[in-house]
């Protein structure tokens, strides 16, 4: 019987709906959690879609794996990693009838010990400098004389962080105190009611809803500014073991705090044993992903984040010990990695639809492996649809050969 992964996600996001086809032709049954009208629903990766109900956010999550049974559970978002990790402490308080949904999402996240880093920046940085791994100063700032006196001492610019936020959410980089304490304000603000309320109805996230109701302060972390360029790790690993690894460096964004659109392969030795060190120590399992900087002068990569979760680059196969599905799925089952065939030899990858829908003409879609999944017409049409219906040209649903009117190249 082959094993089966539930794919968690209260965000109706593109990647991980590729990463159920790459799940999927690895060799898992694939199962969703996941808001109505996802992209799952334009491919046929999935046996079965459980709703996300984000009133009653953790109880969705207990009713999918309840139903799925699913070996293993990948969040494919913060939010989805908070909700098992919120399921994960009910399961305790419950004794031994809730043993078993602990079990399944310690062995698809890793140790609980592993839990409180995924959600407190300075204790993640605090322990990479502890053992060895570069990593730039982190300090939780209290109030306005604490930012004063790390100004001073780590001088600008410099960046804050809130605690909580994800996606370049919630990340100031300041380059005069005036600035600094503006954006320190802000961040450790309560959330406004009004904007709670819209990402509660429009995006199915409550998570603001208790702190602005309840005016409740954010913890905002300042951290030592590195020049140079943002990079990215992502990596499939058991038990504290790294399993397959892709390193890239971040060549384009959709926007300065947003997600990358395009990437380009890296062999950085640094950042594998960043990723290694902190697997190890972290005792992690599933697929999670590493920010660096790469800084400008000596090329040395500095860790600044962790995500908790499944990234967008998380479907790219490209070849042995870089196949992070197959690695996966050959830990699940206790067998040996068969690596889909490798994607593409072009180090540049553009991603499908970031780059697309950042702009239609960009070079990267013809110099670099632009990544559109040409087997799955009905997401390109889904991802086209949404793209016109922001006011360029109407979207006729047509053959795949016509796909020339939204300008999305042949590869």
């Amino acid at each position: 019987m082959k094993p089966t992964v539930l794919i968690a996600t209260t965000l109706r996001w593109t990647p991980t709906a590729r990463l159920a086809m790459a799940l999927a032709n690895a060799g898992f049954t694939v199962d969703a959690l996941c808001p109505p009208r996802h992209p799952f629903e334009k491919t046929g990766a999935l046996r079965k879609k459980y709703p996300y109900r984000a009133l009653t956010a953790v109880t969705s999550v207990a009713d999918a794996i309840a139903g799925s049974k699913p070996d293993m559970v990948i969040p494919g978002d913060d939010l989805a990693t908070s909700h098992l990790h919120e399921l994960y402490r009910r399961g305790l308080r419950r004794g031994q009838s809730g043993r078993s949904v602990c079990d399944v999402i310690e062995r698809s996240l890793g140790s609980s010990q592993s839990f409180s880093f995924a959600h407190d920046r300075s204790d993640f940085i605090e322990l990479a400098r502890a053992v060895k791994v570069r990593a730039p100063k982190m300090k939780v700032i209290s109030n306005l004389d604490g930012l004063r006196k790390w100004v001073a001492q780590a001088g600008l610019p410099t960046v804050l962080k809130a605690n909580g936020t994800s996606g370049g959410d919630g990340v100031r980089v300041v380059h005069t105190l005036k600035d600094a304490e503006a954006a320190f304000r802000a961040l450790q603000a309560p959330p406004l009611f009004l904007r709670a309320l819209k990402r509660a109805v429009l995006d199915q996230d409550t998570t603001l809803l208790w702190p602005s109701a309840l005016r409740r302060r954010s913890v905002v972390n300042a951290q030592e500014f590195v020049s140079g360029r943002e990079a990215t790790s992502a990596v499939a690993c058991w038990k504290g073991a790294v399993l397959a690894s892709l390193h890239f460096e971040v060549l384009n964004k959709r926007d300065s705090a947003g997600p990358s659109s395009v990437v380009r392969r890296v062999d950085h030795p640094q950042m594998a044993f960043a990723v290694e060190t902190m697997v190890r120590e972290l005792n992690l399992s599933g697929l999670h992903g590493f920010d660096f900087m790469l800084e400008a002068d000596t090329e040395h990569a500095h860790l600044i984040e962790i995500n908790p979760r499944a990234t967008q680059v998380g479907h790219l196969t490209l070849g042995a010990e870089h196949d992070l599905p197959a690695a996966l799925y050959a830990a699940v089952t206790g067998g040996v990695v068969h690596p889909a065939p490798k994607l593409t030899e072009n180090e540049i990858i553009a991603l499908f639809p970031q780059e697309w829908m950042r702009d239609p003409a960009s070079p990267f879609l013809q110099s670099g492996y632009h990544d559109v999944p040409w087997d799955e017409p009905e997401l390109i049409r889904s991802c086209a649809r949404k793209h016109h219906k922001k006011g360029e040209v109407e979207f006729q649903r047509a053959p795949l050969q016509n796909l020339s009117a939204v300008r999305l190249p042949r590869l």
